[in-house]
């Protein structure tokens, strides 16, 4: 349930190894509100096309709450981060996934009857909405094991009662800027931190194939100021954004750490259902292909391409695998953010070890390869002083 890039991903695998896959979306044009950007290491992996992507941002600029701007570089001149509408991203995934077997399935999931014994079968009921109706057409399906991919505000996670978690609100603008302006922005992102764009993350501006990506994000208990921090990020931006034209308004949840429970019978979640949204830097793309496509690989792996049914133990070997690959950038992730996004003071610090290049090739390395990659003890012990230094420096001139 839910064809993003984990419900998609999930289908592609399943299809692949000829397990029978439903694949549902109730919007086939979603765009949803998203800085859009994802790893190197994500364009191999999951075999993307050039044309998926808009832009290949070499150079991130850091802009401090006092307007000191730190520009990072990828040297490497075959190293990029790729730039994304999810639109397009989302449906290449999908029809892939259609391609390869899954059958696609335009429309919302309405309930699920849970099975009574181990072996009885799941209940979706959905309505079709395949014929254009905006109500659909009620239908009911059978399945062995579902898979919940369905963002946010999941039913499947609710269905199951998988708990609840803490949330933060993305709002976004695209603005269609001059081409000048746009030359600027060809293979440049920024970040922008301060109390003023957000008190909890950050704002950015990223580049698209004829526009850029205005946007911040902040936790739930301020979700009411959103579109003042949207206002702060167009003030520190507005030199850059000078002509521009206003397109588009996203607004969308994002989770802030796993749910208590991601397995429960035959039904896993992943992606955003799941909770996999980093802190700090608040990526969601790649973890969400990759969580769909280990959920798949373990049901694959369990039922033996499809001939048995997965138990709940079987599907508890995708939460034990996740954990172990990626627990540890999350942690790390959610420190840096408790250290550096507490106060503005602090975001100056975190600006200012930007500019360190040992910083960039340790920030770099992670994101590009989605691993916590170490670094030599000199180098380690140097980036903990400046870290302290940077800190007290920060707070030191804080007003």
């Amino acid at each position: 349930m839910g064809g993003g890039p984990a419900g998609a991903s999930a289908a592609e695998t399943l299809a692949k190894a000829g397990i029978e896959t439903y694949l549902f979306e109730r919007r086939l044009d979603n765009c949803k509100p998203c800085g859009g950007a994802i790893p190197l290491c994500m364009v191999d992996e999951f075999d993307l096309p050039p044309d998926i992507i808009d832009r290949r941002v070499r150079q991130m600029k850091m802009i401090s709450p006092s307007n000191v701007e730190v520009d990072i570089k990828l040297t490497n001149p075959h190293e990029y981060i790729g730039m994304c509408r999810r639109e397009i991203l989302d449906a290449f995934l999908r029809h892939r996934a259609a391609r390869l077997g899954a059958q696609l399935i335009h429309g919302l999931v309405q309930d699920i009857t849970l099975p009574q014994t181990s072996t009885e079968p799941y209940l979706l009921h959905y309505n079709d909405l395949s014929n254009g109706s905006p109500t659909g057409i009620p239908k009911t399906l059978a399945v062995d094991v579902v898979i919940g991919a369905d963002g946010a505000n999941s039913k499947v996670a609710k269905a199951i009662d998988a708990g609840d978690y803490n949330y933060a609100i993305a709002f976004q603008e695209r603005i269609r800027l001059p081409q000048e302006q746009m030359r600027y922005y060809e293979d440049r992102a920024e970040m922008y931190v301060g109390d003023d764009v957000s008190p909890d993350f950050y704002a950015w501006v990223f580049p698209k194939y004829d526009h850029v990506a205005v946007g911040t994000g902040t936790m739930r208990a301020n979700k009411a100021d959103i579109r003042q921090l949207q206002a702060g990020i167009r003030k520190r931006a507005a030199a850059r954004l000078q002509g521009g034209e206003l397109i588009k308004i996203e607004a969308h949840p994002i989770p802030e750490h796993p749910r208590p429970r991601r397995v429960v019978g035959r039904v896993a979640l992943v992606g955003d259902a799941a909770g996999y949204v980093t802190k700090s830097s608040g990526e969601g793309i790649y973890f969400a292909a990759k969580s769909g496509r280990m959920c798949a690989e373990t049901i694959v792996e369990a039922s033996q391409g499809g001939k048995r049914l997965p138990t709940e133990l079987d599907l508890r070997q995708y939460l034990r695998r996740w954990d172990k690959t990626y627990g540890l950038t999350y942690a790390v992730l959610d420190l840096l953010q408790r250290v550096f996004y507490r106060s503005n003071a602090a975001r100056e610090a975190f600006v200012e070890m930007c500019a360190d290049p040992d910083v960039q090739r340790l920030t770099f390395d992670s994101y590009l390869y989605k691993t916590v990659v170490p670094a030599s003890p000199w180098v380690q012990l140097k980036i903990t002083a400046k870290t302290i230094g940077s800190l007290l420096r920060g707070y030191a001139l804080a007003p």
